[in-house]
């Protein structure tokens, strides 16, 4: 698997992060648009560790960065942007985080119930199937059964969303699960938001409304640790802003606010 798109022209000064874990690609339609202002390097997580994300990460930019820049993470790239600045806070000016997951346990145990709840008949009975699937250790169809997931989960995630073409991802369970446990622990122990005091360099906050993330669990305890934060809320929008009816024009100005300044 690849581990690296470029878009636009050097300098490459951002670097967009996408979720997932083991959903690469999804970040695309934002370098895309990025690249008319600046050049956007799009790093592919490939490694199925947390420590090896970060390194991977880390070698990416060094080789091909004009450093540091301004990391842009969505999802779980928001997550892990956080942590790899607190490892590696010489490479980034500046992070932007897009519908980042809760950095403390307690605001994540109704995520999934959200998600659940806003599914039709027909898509809960296939989300259910396909849950099972995963948890088969023996079928052979699991990256499959994990990016049909992901596309249901994309549905009940969304609040108004424009026409758009989905990005073609190439899914791998065994990278989810891998690297989600590890990330799991560290924040339900509390050490992921310790991080963030190690975190000097400006960090903004990027949330739809309807994201069934809650951006309580994004503001409240980073507003606590990290020493320039600002969190800004979209209304009638859900967890990807760049495909929302309402959403998708002001996120892109906030974006290019946030890079050119």
């Amino acid at each position: 698997m690849e581990n690296l798109r470029k878009y636009g022209s050097p300098p490459f000064t951002v670097a967009v992060i996408h979720g997932g874990p083991g959903a690469p690609g999804e970040m695309a339609p934002v370098a895309k648009e990025l690249s008319a202002i600046t050049g956007v390097l799009e790093p592919l997580q490939t490694k199925a560790t947390l420590e090896d994300q970060v390194e991977e990460l880390r070698d990416i930019l060094k080789e091909h960065a004009d450093l540091p820049v301004t990391l842009i993470g969505f999802s779980w790239g928001a997550m892990l942007s956080f942590i790899f600045i607190s490892l590696h806070p010489q490479f980034v000016k500046k992070l932007i985080l897009i519908g980042s997951g809760p950095y403390e346990g307690k605001y994540a145990t109704k995520i999934m119930s959200t998600r659940i709840s806003r599914l039709g008949k027909e898509d809960l009975e296939n989300f259910l199937s396909l849950n099972e699937a995963l948890d088969n250790l023996s079928a052979k169809n699991r990256n499959e059964a994990f990016c049909k997931i992901g596309m249901l989960i994309s549905k009940a995630d969304t609040y108004d969303p424009l026409p758009h073409e989905e990005e073609p991802i190439e899914c791998s369970y065994e990278i989810f699960k891998g690297v989600w446990e590890e990330a799991s622990d560290l924040r339900s122990s509390g050490e992921l938001l310790k991080l963030g005091t190690k975190i000097t360099c400006p960090v903004v906050a990027i949330h739809g409304d309807y994201d069934p993330h809650p951006f309580k669990g994004v503001e409240e305890p980073l507003s606590g640790v990290l020493e320039d934060f600002r969190f800004i809320l979209l209304e009638k929008c859900g967890h990807k802003p760049w495909i929302e009816r309402e959403a998708k024009d002001r996120f892109y100005d906030l974006l290019e606010e946030e890079i050119l300044k």
